[in-house]
């Protein structure tokens, strides 16, 4: 069987599936195990077709009896050579007047999709608004499940979905889009980017919610999507974009860094605090996060500065962070943070008391006191020391 490639239907060249966790998996694609996996291969098609009542199974395989339901779903099993009969009935069954024929094709449709998937994604949409609640609630479901796996066959249809009106309708379409993105981070991006330029504000608001699946994966696209949601005029679109920040200052610091200083100017209250908490997830090293949270720590918001002078020490140190806490407890106001400045901006060297100045001093050498070291080689009488050498004398010329 020849691999699936997913493309881009608008210019035919295949999309890029940026870091999958797990390559393909076939699982969402496997109907649950039953009849239809044993019946006889010369059996499935004139079974589906209803030109056989129905079909034995082996002992062997279980026995008893399929039928034409178990024989739709079974309809990917056939030989090559019967492939294009199967896709057919296949394709006949999803139209069919009984529900739960149609059920039983939706139902088989994913791993015939990976065999021929002509016009059967769009059958699929179809069955969407079908008339039977449970054939409908199936469709969606599935619709689920294969999106991820073949993405260039739905995305066309899903750019509508997307847009319906009904709220219900919305909401499955959206959990597509965000297995989708899972999945396939470049087309979900090119789903976000057109959503976000909306001016439906509740499409806004969802794709924003969906943007933290493609922080880390989503590469310069997936950066705009961010900014843009920082810089929209909903504040519930902002705050999603904020709740980006941790993640991406993890994977690409310093566009977190251009991002946050790029907000700080932010009103809404719920969205400055995402956005102040996100500094503590910056890297302390990076000269600009240290301009941010130096700059921050004399804002007009008492909260900005305060997260801001709680940072001071992380981002400097020694003379820079007195002087720069010595300038800033100078105009604050709020007696909290004076306190907090100042002591930061202490130089117990300079300004403690004697015992904190005698900290700072060198150890002197030692030096041994005279007395010692007279107690411990005491001097000799001139007469002694003469006479030791008269003594020392004599013992040589007697050798």
């Amino acid at each position: 069987m020849p691999e699936y490639i997913a493309r881009d239907p608008r210019t035919g060249l295949p999309i890029r599936k940026a870091s999958s966790r797990s390559g393909r998996n076939l699982g969402p694609l496997t109907p649950p195990l039953g009849r239809w996996a044993v019946i006889p291969l010369d059996k499935i098609i004139p079974l589906a077709n209803s030109d056989l009542a129905a079909a034995e199974i082996p002992l062997g395989d279980g026995g008893g009896f399929a039928t034409r339901n178990d024989a739709i779903v079974a309809l990917h099993r056939v030989p090559e050579e019967r492939l294009d009969n199967a896709h057919e009935t296949l394709s006949e069954a999803i139209d069919d007047d009984d529900p739960a024929v149609r059920m039983s094709a939706i139902t088989g449709l994913p791993r015939m999709m990976l065999r021929k998937s002509e016009n059967l994604m769009y059958q699929l949409i179809v069955r969407l608004d079908d008339s039977d609640t449970d054939v409908s609630d199936l469709a969606w479901e599935m619709l689920e499940r294969i999106a991820p796996i073949f993405p260039s066959s739905s995305e066309l249809c899903l750019e509508d979905l997307l847009r319906r009106p009904h709220r219900s309708d919305r909401n499955r379409a959206f959990r597509v889009l965000k297995a989708v993105s899972r999945e396939w981070v470049e087309a979900g991006c090119q789903h976000l980017e057109s959503l976000m330029k909306e001016e439906d504000v509740d499409l806004r608001r969802r794709s924003a919610k969906l943007l933290r699946i493609v922080t880390e994966r989503g590469g310069a696209v997936g950066w705009d999507l961010i900014a843009w949601a920082l810089e929209d005029m909903d504040s519930n679109v902002r705050s999603s974009g904020a709740d980006c920040l941790p993640k991406l200052a993890s994977a690409e610091p310093r566009i977190a860094a251009i991002l946050v200083e790029a907000s700080l100017g932010e009103k809404d209250s719920t969205v400055r605090m995402k956005i102040l908490r996100a500094i503590k997830s910056l890297d302390m090293q990076n000269p600009r996060v240290a301009k941010l949270v130096i700059d921050g720590a004399g804002d007009k918001d008492i909260r900005l500065r305060k997260a801001c002078i709680e940072q001071l020490s992380v981002v400097l140190t020694g003379t820079d962070l007195r002087e720069t806490a010595g300038q800033l407890a100078r105009s604050e106001k709020d007696p909290e943070l004076k306190r907090r400045l100042e002591a930061l901006a202490f130089d117990p060297e300079m300004e403690g008391t004697e015992e904190e100045k005698n900290r700072f001093l060198a150890d002197l050498d030692v030096v041994e006191d005279d007395s010692e070291v007279a107690l411990t080689h005491p001097k000799r009488d001139p007469v002694q020391r003469e006479g030791h050498k008269q003594v020392e004398g004599r013992q040589a010329d007697e050798e």
